[in-house]
């Protein structure tokens, strides 16, 4: 017999509101369905009332932990408008920060998993180090959360040989710890025995339903925007794309520890390289009209950002694709044929930013089927009414 299970939009097992609708026959779960609009804030028409400059700060909000990937990812496309280069040293700084998200936003994740496959020591340890880069990040920029650092035609900060020796310091301890996180995620058998096997997902369905970063590399496909489409400084710096091909959480949680030692590679490198020199130059107020796509490999997978300029000092659009949404079909798939006690791991697994993939939910109107827009004042109207209704037809059942 078949029923349906509603996870969400509010569950302990969810950190931000989406609903998942399971289909199961016993344990098994035979479909599943996604919805999304709980969490939409509006961001991209917002950007359109902003100038340039200002929405660096807004993008830096659409999320928390890669708050550095969506402010790259915009001021790559408004520097290509713009028809601006930013010097080196900026751009070294720029991708500098960049592997450092990288790296906190792993070890967050292996934390996560940890804690979802009820290992809560992993969880303890990989979030104590997590605050070692932390504290570099606000060693750079002042700021732990968002960073600040990006401006159009640079960054907004430099680096002393100070900094540059407590990073490589730092990041000594990070690598000998790694190490150790790479033995206990490959070699603890209660560890791996919960991880092997949940939600499997094919190379070619990983193709087919164009999943993004480490959820596609754990299918054995070597898809990174780095290497496939470099951008910025990443051409001339050396490293490997990570992979696995055990198809399943097991794999997605080696290619995260694996791809930490690549971001340490790439964070030495660069520091042992930076060059010197300015670290911005000067950008000019306007854009001329024209349209550009900037791609960015996010801790998550591939970010894009559509920017449409209209020879003002404001963008005429903004369109932002997160790599969570990008998943999320291939989430639908892993999830069928799992069991339901599965569901937050295999959900976790792609790292899921909810409030970065939100949609805006279209209301249609059910009996001409036509779709229309609502402001949020008539919104609380429409609330205020159901709410009298609601409240007279209580009073009706219940006159006492």
């Amino acid at each position: 017999m078949k029923f349906q299970i509603p996870i969400g939009p509010q569950h302990p097992a969810l950190k931000e509101p989406i609903s998942l609708r399971m289909t199961v026959e016993g344990e098994i779960i035979r479909d599943a369905d996604l919805r999304l609009g709980y969490n939409h804030r509006g961001l991209e028409k917002l950007a359109e009332q902003k100038t340039w400059i200002q929405n660096i700060y807004l993008t830096e909000r659409i999320c928390g932990i890669c708050s550095h990937s969506h402010t790259t990812c915009y001021v790559q496309g408004v520097e290509k408008l713009m028809e601006i280069e930013p010097p080196k040293r900026g751009q070294y700084i720029r991708y500098l920060v960049s592997e450092l998200e990288r790296v906190h936003s792993h070890l967050l994740w292996l934390g996560v998993a940890g804690h979802e496959a009820g290992f809560d020591s992993f969880f303890m340890y990989t979030w104590r180090d997590r605050e070692i880069v932390m504290d570099i990040l606000e060693t750079i920029s002042g700021n732990r959360v968002h960073y600040g650092i990006n401006t159009i035609g640079g960054v907004r900060r430099d680096l002393d040989e100070q900094q540059v020796k407590h990073i490589l310091d730092s990041l000594a301890i990070l690598r000998e710890r790694s190490e150790y996180y790479q033995h206990l995620g490959t070699n603890e058998p209660s560890f791996v025995a919960r991880l092997a096997g949940v939600g499997y997902l094919s190379r070619e369905d990983a193709i087919a339903l164009c999943a993004v970063g480490p959820t596609v590399r754990a299918s054995g496909v070597p898809m990174d925007v780095r290497k496939d489409d470099p951008y910025g400084i990443y051409g001339e710096v050396p490293f490997e794309v990570c992979t696995a091909d055990t198809c399943d959480v097991l794999g997605r949680t080696v290619v995260r520890i694996k791809e930490l030692f690549q971001c340490y590679n790439i964070i030495e490198y660069l520091l042992k390289n930076l060059p010197s020199g300015p670290v911005a130059v000067r950008a000019p107020r306007r854009a001329k009209p024209n349209e550009v796509v900037s791609r960015y490999e996010a801790p998550r997978g591939e970010n894009i950002h559509y920017i449409k300029s209209n020879g003002t000092d404001k963008p005429e659009r903004l369109k932002v694709r997160a790599p969570t949404l990008g998943n999320y079909a291939a989430t639908i798939k892993m999830l069928k044929n799992g069991f339901i006690a599965d569901v937050p791991l295999i959900f976790a697994a792609i790292d899921p930013c909810i409030c970065c993939a939100e949609r805006a939910v279209a209301l249609v109107d059910a009996r001409s089927g036509q779709e229309r827009i609502i402001s949020m004042n008539a919104l609380k109207k429409l609330s205020r009414q159901v709410s009298a209704g609601n409240a007279r037809k209580r009073e009706a059942e219940w006159p006492l």
